[in-house]
């Protein structure tokens, strides 16, 4: 039986999605952590300090009301973190010898933040991910209207398009709308 030739419509495609798809899509969960190592949804992530402490790694001592600041924007691009290769898509990065995702130290990647505030939602966010671009991949083909436009983004407390992003959605062979 040729799966394909069973889904004809998007909801189709969804019934087929199960918790055992979802573990093995490794490639697409490092395609993922790629996109968000290069585009973090909060570029710059400041810190305000309650009180006195010695906290940075360095040992320097941060006062009450001290503003401390990394940019995972910038840190996603360092090649003293990523490599010669840190401007570069390439979701091979997070996958092991055997094809499987592997996920870097939360000090390198910071996207979900680190040690005790580690993001509580970082599987949740992954898994949603998953299923929506499993489901938009799978069901759909998307081209640029203008292909030589180069999308810009713009930078203010998260990271956006600047302008819209203007596509053609096509189905894809043998899929068409459910009613």
């Amino acid at each position: 039986m040729n799966i394909t030739e069973d889904i004809t419509t998007v909801t189709d495609f969804e019934a087929l999605m199960s918790e055992d798809m979802l573990e093995k899509m490794h490639y697409l969960h490092a395609a993922i952590a790629e996109i968000i190592r290069l585009y973090p949804a909060l570029p710059l992530d400041p810190k305000v300090y309650f009180s006195d402490d010695v906290d940075l790694p360095d040992g320097c001592t941060v006062k009450k009301g001290d503003v401390i600041a990394y940019l995972p924007y910038a840190m996603g691009r360092m090649k003293y973190i990523w490599g010669e290769d840190a401007l570069d898509y390439k979701p091979e990065r997070w996958l092991d010898n055997n094809g499987c995702f592997r996920s870097e130290s939360p000090f390198k990647f910071t996207a979900f933040q680190a040690g005790p505030r580690t993001c509580l939602g970082r599987e949740f966010a992954y898994r949603q991910t998953k299923i929506f671009s499993a489901i938009l991949l799978g069901c759909f083909t998307f081209k640029l209207s203008d292909e030589n436009k180069v999308p810009r983004y713009r930078t203010t407390i998260n990271i956006q398009l600047d302008g819209p992003l203007d596509i053609y959605v096509f189905p894809r062979s043998g899929l068409h709308h459910s009613p």
